[in-house]
């Protein structure tokens, strides 16, 4: 029996054979794949640059983006320069972002700008270069302390599942490795490659994390981190089963349109609350109040996120997309600017002027053309309209006209309601007319629409 020494273990587990491997993996396919490796300087990202060089004789297409975010003076510059010399001593392409003063530096989160700034940056050179996926070297450290982050924040199965290794096209083909193996590695292949020492600053939590807590936790188990790497391998299995039965139940509760998804709202609020949570979620309803909210909240409340607006309508929920408004969409229409008193009667056909979708009813309205304020005009509803409507008496709210009829929240948005220049309602199209503009014996013009 032959035992190999630690180093040579290493050497077969991050070897460029076991790395190509990893990214199938990931990607499914090699084939004519191209990648940005967003390569830092620190010893994690040299090795995912020394990796994918020694993979360019299969084919592997890659080019490397840096930032220098002149944060940490000459040494920032240093960093820069350990990238910069291995992608000229490699022929590989290099692109780099410099920080300057038009970049303004917040006081505060410089962590949220630094990663919002690189991002951005990434984006661009993909877009500019055609590049399929972004490569990042983050590591079994970086998902610990992922881990313990999100633990602390109650995110549930998918903060606890930590980074995952392909999202968005964003590959993390190290996640599996600690960072004392990539050390090692390093220090074995001769990669160059400098030390962030900003990092052993406790000012950040993932600092303090890093430093402090990870630490103690490796303490207490000689494998804490290889049995970590297992655990999230677990909960990502559980996180996929989770993911795959609440997408079978918003199935049966789901109905979905072009413009609208409609979920059965009876039936969801008879689900637990984690599947209330994990299906409205997606929808960006995040808040545990704002959910028991949306549960007992009356027909015509009204809940935004930041793509969506949820409409309760009876046991419906409407989620529609918050898009921006479409020019050619009015919500009011010049109808008529006055009425041609040389005849005493004229018609107006309604069928060239408005479509009225999910309605099909026909109406012939009279109207005493004296009665009336011109210019008329064709409106949504609005807060507070009233009118009288013919076959009953008193007046109505046009709101309750609607809950009356039983006509949907959707539904409402689409009727037009006629007005006259003083905004007084004169019929809801095509339902009710309003009995005070109605023909009677003493009319003498009249104004008919259909």
């Amino acid at each position: 029996m032959v035992y190999l020494c630690t180093k040579e273990i290493l050497s077969m587990i991050l070897s460029p054979f076991a790395f190509e491997k990893q990214l199938q993996n990931l990607v499914k396919t090699s084939d004519n794949k191209t990648y940005l490796l967003a390569v830092s300087g620190g010893a994690d990202s040299m090795v995912l640059a020394f990796l994918f060089n020694k993979l360019r004789d299969l084919g592997y297409k890659f080019q490397v983006a840096h930032i220098n975010y002149k944060l940490r003076g000459e040494d920032s510059d240093s960093d820069q320069k350990v990238v910069e010399d291995f992608c000229k001593k490699n022929n590989i392409k290099f692109h780099l972002y410099k920080v300057s003063e038009k970049d303004e530096k917040p006081e505060n989160s410089i962590q949220l700008w630094a990663r919002e700034l690189r991002y951005r940056f990434f984006k661009e050179i993909q877009a500019q270069e055609n590049l399929d996926f972004l490569v990042t070297a983050h590591h079994l450290n970086d998902q610990l302390e992922t881990f313990i982050i999100n633990l602390s924040k109650a995110s549930g199965i998918n903060g606890l599942s930590g980074i995952p290794a392909n999202e968005n096209n964003i590959l993390r083909p190290l996640l599996q490795f600690s960072k004392e193996e990539i050390y090692r590695f390093a220090e074995e292949n001769k990669i160059d490659f400098r030390e962030d020492l900003s990092n052993k600053k406790n000012d950040y939590l993932r600092n303090k994390i890093r430093n402090e807590i990870v630490p103690k936790l490796s303490e207490t188990n000689d494998h804490f981190l290889e049995n970590f790497g297992r655990s999230v391998l677990y909960l990502n299995q559980t996180k996929d089963f989770v993911n795959h039965q609440i997408d079978e139940i918003e199935k049966k509760l789901l109905i979905k349109s072009q413009e609208n998804i409609t979920l059965n709202r009876e039936k969801l609020s008879q689900e637990t609350e984690f599947v209330q949570f994990e299906i409205l979620k997606k929808y960006g309803f995040n808040q545990t109040g704002e959910i028991q909210k949306i549960f007992t909240a009356e027909t015509g409340s009204l809940f935004y996120s930041k793509e969506f607006k949820l409409i309760v309508n009876y046991n419906e929920l409407i989620l529609q997309n918050k898009r921006k408004p479409d020019k050619n969409n009015k919500d009011e229409l010049l109808l008529m600017v006055n009425f041609d008193f040389s005849e005493n009667q004229i018609a107006v056909n309604f069928k060239n002027i408005i479509e009225i979708e999910q309605i099909n009813k026909s109406f012939n309205w009279e109207f005493d053309a004296e009665k009336l304020r011109f210019p008329l005009r064709l409106r949504r509803q609005r807060d507070g309209d009233e009118f009288f409507p013919a076959g009953f008496s008193g007046k109505k709210k046009v709101s309750k006209f609607f809950r009356d009829e039983k006509i949907s929240i959707l539904a409402r948005q689409e009727i037009w309601l006629l007005s006259d220049s003083e905004n007084s309602v004169l019929g809801i199209i095509p339902f009710r007319q309003d009995r005070r503009f109605m023909v009677t014996k003493n009319t003498k013009k009249v104004l008919t629409i259909r």
